[in-house]
């Protein structure tokens, strides 16, 4: 929305990112980030124009460009995340008061995170009651094309160190590359994103609501890094969703991430905190080999040990598949979820950090619209009904895959692998201990 207010007021464009080191997401989302950029700054290029890449406190580098350009008018789409949304409120203020016109837009979220509330004008505790409101809205207005007459203005002498030279961002793991299996299965930019939503509604759309749950097909849409880094909209998801027909199952989940901002937008710290106070007095556990255990894939359940091995490879996670894990370390090992929360944090490309404090806490029962606690999740139950034939499972525990369909669930119930660790703890102790837990508070 940003570029095509620019394309309205006919005036020469600069386009340009700020590498802000205090507000920089974690790993996985760096290594996306670094991507975004590039395929932004080629897109540009293709119409005469260039990203020009900054580095430094945001304010301050902003500021500066201002001055050397002279430029009089500043917009950008908006955020939401706290720091993201602090930054925005002071900048704003600040130029407007040197007369300097300063706006920013929506297109992040279908509806603004302040625009959907109660009759009373409270925050929606519970989603279905959130989605139907949703649901009452006005259809998300149709996505606006590109704009076509843009004119780009010249980066005048910037001081030394402001400007990046020569693409180097910053946001790649050094000194050892990590990113080989990032690099095999995402390519990050709009191309990509709107050739991946062609792909699933053509392939995978009517199928959704069925098979969205077995982490052995690909029936899911795989678009959330996309919507993360802003190189495809939710109008643009929802319009092509639902040409055709209204896929509900398929739309509440958008519908699941605006519930997940609008939350964060009234509780920025809510990844630190349980929102719900009683879980402040829960006896979590200190147990770093189970966490380090968990972290690698190595916790003897082999949904578990597949979900965090596809989460390092690839960054991303089935669905199905991190609700498992989550409980796994909520539940089973008893351990913070805030540990789990950081991790996913670091290790998701599309972590964003409205929907991941959210769904940890969901999982964890510590939020709004939350599982309970006392239900766990049975990690073998989950993989037989789940990955019946253990495809997920061996395609990412292969020392496994010479097992029969049946014992591939629980190894250690036949002969053992010598190379794959035994339960890090026993399923029915470990339920017995966090509902013991769970009753002391």
């Amino acid at each position: 929305m940003a570029l095509l207010e620019a394309e309205k007021l006919r005036k020469p464009v600069l386009c340009i990112v700020i590498v802000d080191d205090a507000h920089l997401p974690g790993a996985a989302a760096r290594w996306w980030l670094d991507g975004a950029i590039r395929s932004l700054d080629g897109a540009l290029r293709k119409r005469g124009g260039a990203l020009h890449v900054f580095r430094g406190a945001t304010r301050d580098v902003l500021m500066e460009i201002i001055r050397r350009t002279g430029a009089d008018t500043v917009l950008w789409n908006r955020r939401y995340d706290p720091g993201g949304r602090e930054t925005d409120t002071v900048i704003k203020s600040e130029l407007r008061s040197q007369g300097i016109m300063a706006h920013s837009f929506a297109g992040a979220l279908l509806h603004e995170p302040w625009a959907i509330r109660t009759r009373s004008g409270g925050q929606y505790k519970i989603f279905t009651a959130f989605w139907r409101a949703m649901k009452a809205c006005p259809a998300p207005f149709p996505p606006a094309p590109a704009p076509e007459k843009l004119t780009f203005a010249s980066l005048p002498p910037m001081p030394d160190g402001l400007v990046v030279q020569g693409g180097e961002y910053g946001l790649l793991p050094t000194p050892h590359d990590w990113t080989g299996g990032l690099q095999a299965m995402w390519e990050p930019g709009e191309e990509a994103a709107h050739s991946q939503l062609a792909d699933f509604i053509e392939n995978d759309l009517d199928t959704y609501a069925t098979a969205r749950d077995f982490p052995g097909h690909e029936a899911t849409s795989r678009l959330s890094p996309f919507l993360r880094f802003g190189h495809i909209t939710p109008a643009q998801i929802w319009q092509a969703a639902t040409e055709q027909t209204y896929p509900e199952q398929f739309l509440a989940e958008v519908g699941w991430r605006d519930f997940a901002w609008s939350l964060l937008f009234v509780t920025p710290d809510m990844a630190n905190r349980n929102l719900r106070p009683e879980f402040d007095a829960m006896p979590w556990r200190d147990d770093p080999v189970g966490l380090a255990r968990w972290r690698k894939g190595q916790t003897g359940y082999p949904l578990v040990d597949a979900g965090m091995r596809e989460l390092w490879h690839t960054g991303w996670m089935h669905n199905r598949v991190r609700m498992v894990v989550a409980s796994f370390l909520v539940k089973h090992l008893l351990i913070d979820w805030r540990h789990g929360e950081r991790w996913f944090a670091d290790t998701l490309v599309d972590h964003d950090p409205a929907s991941n404090p959210m769904n940890w806490q969901w999982s964890a029962g510590t939020g709004v619209d939350a599982a309970p606690y006392f239900r766990i999740m049975n990690p073998i139950l989950q993989s037989r009904k789940f990955d019946p034939h253990g495809v997920y499972i061996r395609r990412w525990v292969p020392e496994l895959s010479h097992l029969s369909d049946d014992a591939i669930h629980a190894p250690w119930e036949a002969a053992l692998p010598r190379d794959y660790p035994p339960p890090v703890v026993d399923h029915r102790l470990a339920r017995e201990r966090a509902l013991s837990a769970w009753k002391m508070i």
